[in-house]
C-alpha cells in the first residue's frame, strides 16, 4: 500500500514561524514513504505537484491575525491558481487559518472563547458528506486527535453557515468543544472536496509511542487519496 503513494509529488509551504512542518515531513516519510518537498513562502511558483500541505505553527508570529500575513505571501498567488485548477490542499491549524484568510475556505478562525491557549487530546465525530475524506472516515465513530491553538474558534454565520451545513462540507466536529466554534466545527472541506482545513493536528496522532493515537494516519491517508 505504501508503494502506491510513493509516486506522488507532495509539496509543503513553509512560512517564518511554521513549527509543525517537520512533524508532517516525518509522518509522511515514516508511514507512507513520501519525501515532502518544502517550498519557501517567498517563492512565486509552485513546482508540479499532486498535493499541497500548509502546516501548523505561528506564521509571521500571528501578527495582525493568525494566518493574515501568510495569506499575502508571494507563493499564495500560485496556491490560489493551484486551488482553482482543482489541486488537493490540506491545511492544518495555522494552515487552516491561512486558507480562510486566503478565502480558499469559508468562515474564519478567531480567539478561543476561553481566552487561553488550548493544548490537549480531543475526540472528533465524523460528519456526513460526499467528499473522499468523508467516505474514508465514515466507518469511524470517533477520532482521537490533539489540538494546540489560541485562535481556533471557527465562526461562520447566516447564509454561509447554511450553505456549509446543507452541502455537507463539515468534515468533523468536536465532541467536547474546546474553543467555542460554531456548531463545534473542527474541520471543513471546500465545495469540490479538494481542500481541507482542520484545527486538530493529525501529524501528532500517527504513532502510539507519541502518547496519542494512530487516528491521524486516516486523515493523512485521505489527503493522499485525494491527490490521485
Amino acid at each position: 500500500m505504501v508503494a502506491k503513494y510513493q509516486q506522488l509529488k507532495i509539496g509543503m509551504i513553509q512560512f517564518p514561524g511554521s513549527n509543525c512542518d517537520w512533524d508532517l515531513i516525518d509522518a509522511y516519510q515514516r508511514h507512507f514513504g513520501i519525501t515532502v518537498q518544502v517550498i519557501w513562502h517567498q517563492e512565486t511558483d509552485l513546482p508540479k505537484l499532486d498535493g499541497l500541505l500548509i502546516p501548523g505553527g505561528f506564521s509571521f508570529g500571528d501578527f495582525l491575525r493568525s494566518g493574515c500575513l501568510a495569506a499575502h505571501s508571494n507563493i499564495m498567488a500560485s496556491v490560489k491558481t493551484y486551488a482553482k485548477k482543482g489541486g488537493a490542499i490540506l491545511g492544518i491549524c495555522n494552515g487552516f487559518q491561512v486558507l480562510t484568510e486566503s478565502h480558499l475556505l469559508p468562515g474564519a478562525l478567531i480567539q478561543n472563547d476561553c481566552g487561553t491557549f488550548v493544548c490537549r487530546g480531543l475526540s472528533l465525530s465524523p460528519c456526513e458528506g460526499d467528499s473522499g475524506y468523508h467516505k474514508l472516515i465514515s466507518d469511524k465513530d470517533s477520532l482521537s486527535i490533539p489540538v494546540a491553538h489560541a485562535d481556533g474558534r471557527y465562526v461562520i454565520f447566516g447564509d454561509e453557515r447554511k450553505k456549509l451545513l446543507d452541502q455537507g462540507q463539515v468534515l468533523f466536529s468536536y465532541e467536547d468543544n474546546p474553543n467555542g466554534s460554531v456548531d463545534s466545527i473542527a474541520g471543513v472541506v471546500s465545495e469540490n472536496g479538494r481542500i481541507v482545513g482542520m484545527m486538530p493536528h493529525p501529524e501528532r496522532a500517527t504513532d502510539l509511542l507519541m502518547g496519542s493515537s494512530e487516528d491521524g494516519r486516516i486523515i493523512l491517508k485521505a489527503f493522499l487519496e485525494s491527490c490521485f
